[in-house]
């Protein structure tokens, strides 16, 4: 079933760049390679879910016991923001370098919390992994990471956290959701842009039908790292990021705009996507950047004669029930930092970028007291809840901590998670499948159904906190 589901999506893809539709490129094909794709496609299509994992409780688990995989730039606060949570314990650390270790050791120095280390080897993290005392495994490791540490974990029987994105391949993206129904483990994405504050208020707006029908949505990673890639210094351990985009042009980063409007047009439960079409731009930034940084720094020179991914990548995608989604992504041209955030539908709509959020029933926007009287009605319970405690934590204004606390608290009173492994795949997938489309000039590439037709009938994100909202959040912790 495996190999079926996968080819199955390769053959789709091909499909999609004309191969079943009498191009110059089908005309290439065999008799024989016809015949077998007919026979693939026709067995693919009698695939089943192993087991349906949205929706899926877990049982519950009164301390959920935490390993951590990844203590660069985003590990450390995590682990600072999972020990301001009653309910858990942190029983691992790993990562490459004792450094990073340590410093995690030091933000756990006085709270109840007593890690072991795991430190040095490459393969340090698969001892944790295989320990008896760990319920969930948090991985914040460069992206090529993802999916290895992610299966071997659901294989060792953890649930698993993984930043974004989680899986870099369409095989990836399979390997999670099988081992994820196989082994009834969650595997969540960390998507923290769905748990920011303006992103909850229009995902309840739009469950009680604010909007009307949703008919658009727009999302974007838009945020100047350019400098960042290329500092050797401060900036993504041995320059990981840098090299991303060195060899791989599309939307790279599609999940942080992405979520939110996936979870608002009920993606993978009511609807799916069909298809896409993506663009990039040129590079004008990043290789001017390289030789100049070449002509002070040898250590730059391999990165002169690469050929970057281009500055701006602009995806769209239809999904099966009309609606459209604009996706973009750019890293390394000098603008204000935007996700977009745009909610269109029959009766009204949303932005939150350029600031300050609007929201609009007609041809003007809300004045600043209609704004107050939506955020009184509208404000979900999980705001409610540990808002203002997020905010007092930190992690990008309190969206972090949001997250990570409903996480435990989903754990904890055994609740399906807000995101599950078709929401990682799919959500990711959105990156190779540009790349395909980019490499064949913008043709419209098929989007693999990851739930395999359960979207149909999988219920909507349960936002309320009905039977859960228990966790107690204890800001002094030492």
């Amino acid at each position: 079933m495996n190999d079926n589901r996968r080819n199955f999506l390769k053959l789709g893809s091909l499909a999609g760049l004309g191969l079943a539709s009498g191009s110059a490129l089908a005309a290439c094909e065999t008799k024989s390679e016809k015949n077998s794709v007919a026979a693939t496609l026709a067995s693919a299509q009698n695939n089943k879910q192993i087991f349906n994992m949205s929706g899926y409780r877990a049982p519950k688990i009164e301390t959920v016991r935490i390993g951590f995989i990844g203590l660069g730039m985003r590990g450390p606060h995590a682990v600072q923001r999972m020990s301001y949570i009653d309910g858990v314990e942190i029983k691992g650390l790993c990562d490459i370098r004792q450094k990073q270790v340590d410093n995690a050791q030091k933000i756990l120095a006085g709270t109840k919390h007593s890690p072991d280390t795991y430190v040095g080897d490459d393969n340090e993290w698969k001892k944790m992994c295989d320990r008896d005392d760990i319920d969930l495994i948090y991985i914040a490791t460069p992206w090529e990471w993802h999916t290895p540490m992610a299966v071997y974990a659901m294989e060792a029987g953890k649930h698993v956290a993984v930043e974004v994105p989680a899986a870099k391949t369409i095989d990836e993206c399979w390997q999670l959701v099988e081992t994820s129904e196989k082994t009834k483990k969650h595997c969540m994405m960390l998507e923290n842009c769905c748990y920011d504050f303006f992103e909850l208020l229009t995902l309840n707006m739009a469950r009680q039908g604010f909007f009307g029908e949703i008919i658009h949505g727009e999302g974007a990673y838009i945020h100047n790292l350019l400098a960042l890639n290329f500092n050797k210094e401060t900036g993504y351990e041995s320059m990981w990021r840098l090299k991303e985009n060195a060899k791989r042009n599309g939307n790279l980063y599609p999940t942080h705009g992405l979520g939110p409007i996936c979870q608002i047009m009920d993606i993978n439960r009511g609807d799916q996507m069909d298809y896409l079409t993506s663009l990039s731009s040129n590079d004008f930034n990043m290789h001017q950047k390289a030789v100049e940084l070449a002509k002070e720094d040898n250590f730059y020179q391999e990165y002169t004669d690469v050929q970057f991914r281009g500055n701006m990548n602009t995806t769209l995608v239809k999904t099966k029930k009309g609606r459209s989604i604009m996706i973009q992504h750019d890293v390394s041209s000098p603008r204000p930092y935007s996700r977009i955030h745009l909610v269109s539908g029959s009766k009204g709509m949303a932005r939150k970028w350029p600031s300050p959020a609007r929201i609009a029933k007609g041809h003007s926007w809300m004045n600043e007291e209609e704004m107050k009287e939506i955020e009184t009605q509208y404000t979900p319970e999980i705001v409610k809840k540990v808002g203002d405690l997020a905010k007092q934590v930190g992690g990008h204004g309190g969206m972090d901590f949001i997250m990570d606390w409903r996480l435990i608290d989903c754990l904890r009173n055994g609740l399906a998670l807000d995101q599950n492994v078709y929401d990682a795949a799919l959500w990711s997938s959105i990156a190779p499948l540009s790349e395909k489309s980019v490499a064949n000039r913008s043709q419209s590439i098929d989007v693999p159904d990851f739930t395999i037709g359960s979207w149909k009938t999988n219920a909507p994100v349960d936002i309320t906190l009905a039977g859960g909202g228990t966790t107690n959040v204890i800001l002094n912790n030492k």
